[in-house]
C-alpha cells in the first residue's frame, strides 16, 4: 500500500492472486469509514474479477454513516440526493488472505470514487489524511507514524441485563479474575490468540511488532511499528483492529475497541507516535537542534489539543474513557511520563519520538493521525514554543479549557478556524453533525440506572 488513493489494482494482480490461492472461495472488497470500520461487500470468487475492471457498487455515503452503518443525510448527502452509488476500486498491493476465516476468504482494500468521473471524494477520510500528509512533505516536514491499540477479550454472549462479561481464554478454564498489567503469564495465558494475531498479520503486510497484558482485566495492546507514510499507518491501524476481531472471533471470543466496555477498568486509547525525518531519512528529533523542532511539534499539539478532541472522542461512551487513569484531560507533556497527553518515551537519536496519548480505541485512526499531523505541522512553521515539561504525575483534574461532553467537543470541533487551515472547514461540519446524528439516536432510548434515579 502507498501514500497516495490513486494507485489501483489491475486484474492482472486478482489473476495472480487467483492461481497462486486457488483455494479462495469469495472477495471482501472494503473501503474505510469516517468511524474507521471497514464497510463493503463479500463476493463470490466467481464474480471477484469484475472489482478489477469495474470495482464494486454501493452507496458512497457508506463513508459517512454512524458506527451502526445508518446515513443521518449529513450536509443532504445520502438522503436528500437520492443515495447514489460510487464506485469502490481496489488499492494496489492490498490483496490479502483472511487466515482465520474458514472457508478461505481474500480481501481488498478499495477507494470509494465518484461513479461517473471515478474521481476521489472529499470526505473519504483517506483524502483528508492524505492531504495533511501532502501538506506536511510540501512544508518539508516527513513524519513517522506508528500506532498502538488496546483492547478487550469478551464473550459474545451478553448477559441477561444486556451487560458484557470477560472472555475465557482458550485453554484457562475461564475470565481472568485480577489485573495483570506487563503479566508474561496473562501473555502465556493469551498465546494461541495473539500467536494468531501475528500471523495473520504477517500475512497481510502489517507490521505488528509487540503485544502486552495492559492495566484492565483481559485488556491487552498490540504495537504496530513506524512507517514513512502517514496514510500506510493509518490502514495498517485499521487493518489491525479487522484482524484481531477475526481471529477472536474465530476462537470463540469478541475483541472490543470500545473506549470504555468496563466502568471500573481502564478505557482503550490509540496511541499515536510521532518523529520526523530529514530527507536522508534521519531522525531531526534525535540530530543536533531537534529537541527544539520537537518542542515546536508538541506545541502545536497542544494548540489543537482542544479542538481535535471530537476527533480523538468521537462517542457518547469515549467521554468515560477521560474518567479513568493515565487519560489526559489537559494539554501537559513531558519526558518517560504517562500521564501527560503528550509524552516523549525515554528513546534516543533514531527512536526519539512524541507519543499522542489523547485518543481513544473507538476514534478513526485516520482522522486521529490527520489532526496530529496537522498539530505538528502547525506548531513547527510557526515557530510555536511548548509550555515547561512536566514532572511527577499530573493531577487527575480537567483543564478548564477541556470540553466537557460530546456536543461541546463537536461544537468546538465545527467551529476550530485553527483546524480548518489543515482540514476542510465542511469535513469537520460533516463530522460534527454525524455525531450529534448518532447520538440523538442513542440518547433516545432510556438507560437502565434511570430507573434506579428516577423510577
Amino acid at each position: 500500500m502507498t501514500e497516495s488513493t490513486g494507485v489501483l489494482a489491475s486484474r492482472t494482480e486478482w489473476q495472480e492472486f487467483s492461481r497462486a490461492h486457488s483455494d479462495v472461495e469469495a472477495l471482501d472488497a472494503f473501503i474505510i469509514d469516517v468511524n474507521g470500520n471497514t464497510v463493503g461487500k463479500r463476493l463470490s470468487v466467481a464474480d471477484a474479477e469484475k472489482v478489477f475492471t469495474d470495482g464494486v457498487q454501493f452507496s458512497s455515503c457508506a463513508l459517512i454513516a454512524d458506527v451502526r452503518g445508518l446515513g443521518h443525510n449529513v450536509q443532504g448527502m445520502g438522503g436528500s440526493d437520492g443515495d447514489p452509488d460510487g464506485t469502490a476500486l481496489p488499492i494496489s498491493g492490498t490483496l490479502r488472505t483472511l487466515p482465520w476465516a474458514r472457508p478461505s476468504i481474500a480481501q481488498v482494500h478499495c477507494s470509494m470514487r465518484h461513479a461517473a468521473t471515478r474521481e476521489t471524494l472529499w470526505f473519504d477520510p483517506r483524502v483528508i489524511l492524505a492531504a495533511v500528509a501532502a501538506k506536511c512533505r510540501d512544508a518539508g516536514v516527513h513524519p513517522v507514524i506508528a500506532c498502538e491499540l488496546e483492547f478487550y477479550l469478551l464473550d459474545p454472549a451478553r448477559r441477561a441485563d444486556g451487560g458484557i462479561a470477560l472472555a475465557s481464554l482458550p485453554g484457562r478454564g475461564g475470565p481472568p479474575r485480577r489485573a495483570a498489567n506487563l503479566s508474561m503469564d496473562a501473555i502465556d495465558d493469551s498465546s494461541p490468540f495473539l500467536s494468531g494475531v501475528a500471523a495473520a498479520a504477517a500475512e497481510q503486510g502489517v507490521p505488528v511488532c509487540g503485544a502486552v497484558a495492559e492495566y484492565g482485566i483481559g485488556q491487552y495492546e498490540v504495537n504496530l511499528r513506524h512507517v514513512a507514510d502517514p496514510l500506510l499507518a493509518a490502514d495498517h491501524a485499521v487493518l489491525l483492529k479487522r484482524i484481531v476481531k477475526g481471529v477472536a472471533q474465530s476462537m470463540g471470543m469478541l475483541a472490543s475497541f470500545m473506549a470504555k466496555p468496563f466502568a471500573r477498568q481502564p478505557g482503550s486509547g490509540l496511541h499515536v507516535h510521532l518523529s520526523i525525518t530529514d530527507e536522508a531519512d534521519a531522525n531531526r528529533f534525535g540530530l543536533p537542534g531537534g529537541e527544539l523542532l520537537l518542542q515546536q511539534a508538541v506545541a502545536g499539539m497542544q494548540a489543537l489539543m482542544f479542538d481535535s478532541v471530537g476527533f480523538c472522542a468521537p462517542s457518547f461512551n469515549s467521554y468515560r474513557r477521560y474518567l479513568g487513569p493515565f487519560v489526559p484531560k489537559s494539554r501537559d507533556w513531558g519526558h518517560n511520563n504517562r500521564s501527560v497527553a503528550f509524552r516523549v518515551p525515554a528513546a534516543h537519536g533514531a527512536a526519539r519520538r512524541v507519543e499522542h496519548r489523547v485518543a481513544g480505541a473507538d476514534a478513526s485512526p485516520h482522522l486521529v493521525v490527520a489532526a496530529v499531523l496537522a498539530a505538528a505541522l502547525h506548531g513547527i512553521a510557526h515557530g510555536l514554543s511548548a509550555t515547561t515539561p512536566v514532572e511527577g504525575r499530573v493531577q487527575a483534574d480537567f483543564d478548564r479549557a477541556f470540553p466537557h461532553g460530546l456536543q461541546a467537543a463537536l461544537d468546538r470541533l465545527e467551529q476550530s478556524s485553527l483546524l480548518a487551515e489543515y482540514i476542510p472547514a465542511r469535513f469537520l461540519q460533516l463530522f460534527a453533525e454525524l455525531k450529534r446524528g448518532e447520538y440523538a439516536v442513542l440518547i433516545e432510548d432510556l438507560f437502565i440506572p434511570e430507573f434506579d434515579f428516577y423510577l
